[in-house]
């Protein structure tokens, strides 16, 4: 059948992540003939299948460990070693997410829509191959999400990356995390916190860089004071196999050697688990994008405006894969906005995403948020001048009958004069429940002002940010 086109659709979409399915059920609800493309196997994309969905499962059950910690100071005696199985959450995660894969398969038949598997390839205008089967349509979504980019070192393949993460069978007894973005320090949390032996090799002095420095500088000093160990100013050269435990006598159980610089010293270290996690890039290779001409930028990812457009009529993208904004919600929000545009009438003619105040969290030990603009960033975009910050710093009473004391650390950016609020970031418990409603205010242009006048809820955290002065 190769070249001759079996179905013709109105919208073929290339990716079955969150984004891609948004948009392919939405044009559907809209009554376009509609065809999803995943070769992958499962629905769901990085989201549900190795990314958010499972390490929140994860998180959760760290976060328990350390509910059962802190029970002790509230009058509860637990009696023995609390034990944690981690092959126990491994399955019942696996099977839950297994779950998901299903209500997203139910989900596309109910709404219509043609679910095609295998890997998707543009062969020319409008044309779209899976196996040996052309499809034709007169719109394409691209939206193939990413995957973690692995160092091109000595041994690298003796480390797992994020994905390999949900694979581990058994809990590591020492592992490297090499790389201090948000995936990095929220598995390195989850596993000192379940009780792995961490340690976090950064190429600078800080973590989470991209973040306002309130964050970083928080999440460090809690995350060295419940024992992870970080290696500042390293540069990873190698891994090797460590020689006792492959020569069969005195065996360490550590089976990996990471060769890394440090201040101009050449050192090593064994470990049982390297975790890279230094960064991600998007899947455009193989997808054909250059039969039809659509641009990529030196990172490969895919380049379009603020309606999703590649610049090749018909042939749009969104996701990961554009490299803006790498949020589940921002895929499935530019997902959806998009299927109304290109279907839903005159009344969605102009529909687009604003990229502006997108709160996001870091499922940390602790958690934090932040939406909108960082301090250097307001600065750069105001003037020095021209912004205020206000800072509450405190106690969770969560803590109150607790030895030790985290801070909990909220911080308010606005501009002056009339105090509009530009940045919101948070550090501490409750972080990541409290930002969304924060989030909305600050997409309605609320001022300090707005703030103040609500009245506050006591005692909570969130109150906090309505009665800084």
């Amino acid at each position: 059948m190769s070249g001759a086109a079996s179905k013709v659709f109105d919208f073929i979409v290339i990716g079955g992540g969150s984004g891609g399915l948004a948009c392919a059920r939405r044009a559907a609800s809209y009554k376009a003939k509609v065809a999803l493309i995943e070769g992958s196997g499962r629905l769901g994309g990085t989201c549900v299948n190795v990314g958010c969905v499972p390490k929140k499962v994860m998180f959760n059950g760290a976060s328990l460990k350390e509910s059962f910690e802190d029970a002790k100071h509230y009058g509860f005696s637990i009696p023995g070693e609390i034990g944690f199985n981690w092959n126990a959450i491994k399955q019942s995660r696996d099977a839950y997410v297994k779950r998901l894969n299903g209500i997203y398969d139910r989900n596309v038949a109910k709404d219509g829509v043609e679910y095609i598997e295998g890997m998707g390839t543009i062969v020319g205008q409008n044309k779209v191959k899976v196996n040996d089967t052309i499809y034709e349509a007169s719109k394409i979504l691209i939206a193939v999400g990413g995957r973690p980019t692995i160092p091109k070192i000595e041994g690298s393949e003796y480390g797992i990356d994020s994905d390999g993460f949900f694979d581990l069978e058994q809990q590591p007894k020492k592992v490297a995390v090499v790389g201090t973005g948000y995936i990095g320090i929220e598995m390195a949390g989850i596993f000192k916190t379940l009780g792995t032996d961490t340690t976090v090799f950064s190429r600078t002095d800080q973590i989470l860089r991209h973040h306002d420095s309130v964050i970083g500088e928080t999440m460090m000093e809690e995350m060295e004071r419940i024992g992870i160990k970080f290696v500042r100013r390293s540069g990873v050269n190698k891994v090797t196999k460590n020689d006792e435990v492959t020569a069969g006598d005195n065996r360490s159980e550590l089976p990996y050697v990471l060769h890394y610089d440090q201040d101009g010293k050449s050192l090593s270290d064994k470990f049982d688990c390297i975790l890279w996690a230094v960064g991600r890039h998007p899947n455009t290779q193989n997808l054909g994008l250059e039969s039809v001409g659509v641009k990529t930028d030196k990172r490969g990812h895919i380049i379009v405006d603020e309606y999703q457009e590649t610049g090749v009529p018909g042939v749009y993208s969104l996701g990961d894969v554009c490299g803006k904004s790498e949020l589940t919600p921002v895929a499935i929000a530019a997902g959806r906005r998009l299927a109304n545009r290109l279907f839903g009438g005159e009344t969605f003619k102009n529909d687009k995403l604003d990229y502006t105040n997108i709160p996001t969290v870091i499922f940390g030990h602790p958690p934090a948020g932040t939406c909108g603009l960082t301090e250097p960033e307001a600065c750069k975009k105001y003037g020095d001048e021209n912004i205020k910050v206000y800072r509450s710093k405190f106690v969770n009473m969560y803590n109150a009958l607790t030895p030790y004391k985290p801070p909990t650390i909220f911080k308010l950016i606005v501009t002056l004069p009339e105090e509009k609020v530009v940045g919101v970031h948070l550090i501490g418990r409750g972080s990541d429940e409290i930002l969304q409603g924060f989030g909305v205010a600050m997409k309605m242009g609320a001022t300090k002002k707005d703030f103040d006048s609500c009245v506050a809820i006591h005692p909570t955290s969130a109150e906090e940010l309505v009665t800084m002065v």
